[in-house]
């Protein structure tokens, strides 16, 4: 538990360089701020609500310190949220701790859902876990070079090799996104767990955001 929350400080820092790769290839043009003005961008360019994309930090959160409070060094548990379904990735040591952990999270206001996609297996290799971090990094990359996708659309969890893909996403999007990350090296398996939208509500999207930009002062 300790390593991941380490590895953790890593990971902003991957993305971090990977959304300002995003920002300056769509805005080439206009003058890049970064810090917390990238936050507020990645933010208003997430298809979640900026209420659901707060639950969601709320709800990992509450996540991450019940099942340390319950498990400590017995189990690797990590919690991912996205639209208030959780994703559960990692190791516990038997199959009553998987089934566990999974009702644990469930009893958290406002999960809708659980995803529960832990193994029961010893705790990963810290080698395992680096390497999964630098998977997650080339995929974000490669997302960012493919132009007809929109990266910050895709949350990315990547797990003994295995890469399990969230989002808001159509159809069209999804089968491409796990198309790409497929084709990373290092990558085993990929996982869909997304939230599907048809067209005509990405398209509602795009409006809703282009009336808000019009908008703001």
């Amino acid at each position: 538990m300790h390593y991941r929350k380490l590895l953790s400080l890593a990971r902003p820092l991957t993305l971090w360089l990977a959304a300002a790769s995003t920002v300056m290839t769509v805005s080439a043009c206009a003058p890049v701020v970064l810090g917390g003005a990238l936050v507020g961008t990645m933010a208003a360019t997430d298809r979640r609500t900026v209420g659901i994309q707060v639950e969601d930090q709320n709800i990992e959160l509450k996540a991450s310190a019940r099942l340390s409070n319950r498990y400590g060094d017995k189990g690797h548990i990590n919690a991912t949220s996205y639209s208030r379904k959780v994703l559960l990735t990692g190791e516990v040591p038997t199959d009553a701790a998987k089934q566990d952990a999974e009702q644990v999270v469930l009893g958290i206001e406002n999960v809708r859902g659980v995803v529960n996609e832990l193994a029961v297996a010893p705790p990963s290799s810290l080698s395992t876990r680096s390497n999964d971090v630098l998977i997650e990094g080339k995929i974000k990359a490669s997302l960012i070079d493919a132009k007809d996708l929109f990266a910050n659309s895709f949350h990315i969890v990547v797990e003994r090799g295995t890469v399990y893909l969230m989002g808001r996403v159509t159809d069209r999007e999804g089968k491409r996104g796990a198309a790409i990350a497929a084709g990373v090296s290092g990558v085993n398996k990929v996982v869909k767990v997304f939230d599907y939208i048809t067209e005509e509500e990405l398209q509602g999207l795009a409006k809703t955001k282009s009336d808000e930009d019009k908008a703001a002062p």
